[in-house]
């Protein structure tokens, strides 16, 4: 293998694509085409912001994956990706956001170029990344062949982290560290939340020390009081009030590798069920990552978090965490596992998950999680090194 531009050593996409030509030879593929850009970046090194037209990788049996797009962006694939220029193909401009034309008739073509006008190709079906039309355009140019729903099958062989991209999961934590404390640093009565989010979009850049920062997979969410009982609010322009919580749920990035971290701070005087549902989160954390241990499974993380929550008479729904890792927009999750009750997926030393068992009350949020890695023995460790508790600003 060659050496190239990619991050990652030879023997690291060796390994990548041998799990993942075991999971198609299971799935009874000749070929796989990946849309997703975090798949075709864990497969091939391509990074670029073009995931905004049709592009992806062709993985087959035999031979360098292939990475296809538009044509400008191939130049792209050429200084980011580790495979030789023979690998790497583009697709003219009068197919991008045509009426008449499709840029998935030009991958058909290559495709049936490649032999695999009859083949048993996996497709990405429930992807941000794979339209409905690009289905049926596809579907049509390839008449001969077996077009079958392959969601997340590379999404699944990233669960378990290598060391080297642990390296680079650590690098980012180093930064999440950084993003939370400007955040708290800079919350007080009478700032502009577009202002704090701007110091917390620099701070993430810039990076530490050496280590530089990439764009995150999600924008800071930064929900004030009555925003804050709902998930996944962005910022405006209003100032930030006492009397109010904010939670900050942000992340560094590294080299398109994550690691999340969240923290609130309140200004003023907390009320006192703020003060016991903090009690229960952070006994209900403990609890929780004591079982997160290698050959337990993913509910019984969840089911500790909520039995601690229930003694203290708070009941919260839904999963409580998820893989992340390597991640393009809209979102740093790696779409596989949950931390859920209803999960039982096997904890193995390498995979590393965002516990997220944040609580959205009917007049404020308190949001307290970490980036865990399961580990050889023992409980799980949190990356990230910020003290663990409700901040107050008084």
């Amino acid at each position: 293998m060659p050496e190239g531009n990619a991050p990652f050593s030879p023997a690291e996409y060796d390994r990548r694509i041998a799990l993942t030509r075991y999971a198609m030879e299971l799935a009874g593929l000749d070929a796989l085409f990946i849309t997703d850009p975090s798949n075709q970046a864990w497969l091939t090194g391509y990074d670029g912001w073009s995931f905004y037209v049709h592009q992806g990788v062709i993985l087959r049996m035999e031979g360098e994956p292939v990475w296809w797009g538009r044509y400008m962006d191939s130049i792209g694939a050429q200084r980011t990706c580790w495979m030789s220029t023979d690998s790497i193909f583009g697709y003219a401009d009068s197919y991008v956001q045509s009426a008449i034309r499709h840029p998935m008739q030009d991958l058909a073509e290559k495709l049936k170029g490649f032999g695999l006008e009859s083949a048993r190709i996996g497709v990405e079906m429930e992807n941000y990344y794979y339209s409905a039309k690009a289905h049926q355009v596809l579907s049509d140019e390839l008449p001969a062949a077996t077009l079958s729903d392959a969601t997340a099958m590379v999404n699944w062989q990233r669960l378990v982290k290598s060391k080297e991209e642990i390296v680079f999961i650590r690098n980012a934590a180093r930064i999440s560290e950084r993003v939370i404390e400007t955040a708290i640093d800079r919350a007080a009565p009478g700032v502009r939340k577009n202002d704090v989010v701007a110091d917390i979009m620099h701070a993430g850049i810039s990076g530490v020390d050496d280590l530089w920062g990439d764009y995150p997979a999600i924008v800071p969410l930064t929900p004030s009081g009555l925003d804050a009982t709902a998930a996944h609010l962005t910022w405006n322009g209003d100032v930030m009030r006492e009397g109010e919580a904010t939670f900050f749920e942000l992340s560094g990035c590294y080299r398109r590798y994550h690691a999340p971290l969240c923290r609130t701070v309140y200004l003023g005087r907390p009320p006192q069920e703020m003060r016991d549902a903090e009690e229960a989160q952070l006994e209900g954390i403990e609890a929780a990552l004591d079982v997160a241990r290698a050959g337990n499974r993913t509910c019984d993380i969840a089911k500790a978090l909520v039995d601690v929550l229930e003694q203290h008479r708070i009941f919260r729904e839904g999963r409580c965490g998820y893989p992340i890792g390597l991640s393009y927009p809209p979102d740093w999750g790696e779409r596989t596992a949950s931390l859920r009750i209803q999960d039982q997926t096997i904890l193995q030393p390498g995979m590393t998950f965002h516990f997220m068992p944040a609580l959205w009350m009917d007049n404020w949020g308190l949001e307290t999680t970490e980036t865990i890695l399961i580990t050889e023995s023992g409980a799980a460790e949190a990356l990230c090194n910020v003290e663990r508790k409700l901040f107050v600003k008084d």
